[in-house]
């Protein structure tokens, strides 16, 4: 699996959704070795798109389709800054994405060894999972440079999502994922989150 973040301030909010609504209709059908994605804005304005391929070879050839080309063209617009992000190495909690999650929120950080962290995360989600039914499934990213990564988590609903915090602070578990983390996490979150 391939897995592409496309984040930026808008400056556009319109130029967003509409463009974002065409790619599902018209460029989607078509799009090679696309696997599916989820996008949305932040409450503070920020753009977020994320897509996953089957491949990083299929989603370059998907990129350089002229259709492909035009409708970032219009799309880039509505940023006032973006930034992609490209993962090759990407680690799947449950069944990864689902559409049927009403709450998506975006974790940025870096851990202190990412060898362990994976290993660890892995091994943990399990036990995760059982204290968390409010988790549908995640996607981890790693950006292949000693640790930064981008978690992808779907939940059922950010009110669920608030509460299985709540439950898990102070756990062993939480306080395990803290201790692998090298810098403060930065969260994302899309409270309408949007399916392709």
């Amino acid at each position: 699996m391939f897995m592409q973040i496309i984040s930026g301030p808008v400056a556009d909010r319109d130029t967003f959704f509409e463009e974002g609504a065409r790619w599902y209709e018209e460029l989607r059908p078509d799009a090679i070795g696309y696997a599916g994605g989820v996008w949305g804005m932040t409450p503070d304005g920020t753009g977020l798109a994320v897509a996953t391929f089957e491949s990083e070879e299929a989603a370059e050839a998907n990129g350089a389709r002229t259709e492909q080309g035009e409708w970032w063209n219009a799309m880039r617009k509505a940023f006032s800054d973006v930034a992609f992000q490209d993962f090759t190495v990407v680690d799947q909690m449950r069944d990864g994405a689902s559409d049927r999650a009403g709450f998506v929120q975006v974790i940025r950080g870096r851990v202190r060894d990412e060898e362990t962290a994976r290993k660890t995360m892995n091994e943990d989600a399990d036990r995760i999972l059982a204290h968390r039914p409010d988790i549908l499934g995640g996607l981890v990213g790693w950006a292949g440079d000693d640790g930064g990564f981008t978690q992808v988590m779907f939940f059922t609903s950010e009110e669920d999502a608030r509460s299985g915090e709540t439950t898990m602070r102070d756990s062993d578990l939480d306080h395990d994922y803290r201790e692998m983390m090298a810098t403060e996490p930065e969260f994302l979150d899309l409270p309408e989150p949007r399916y392709d």
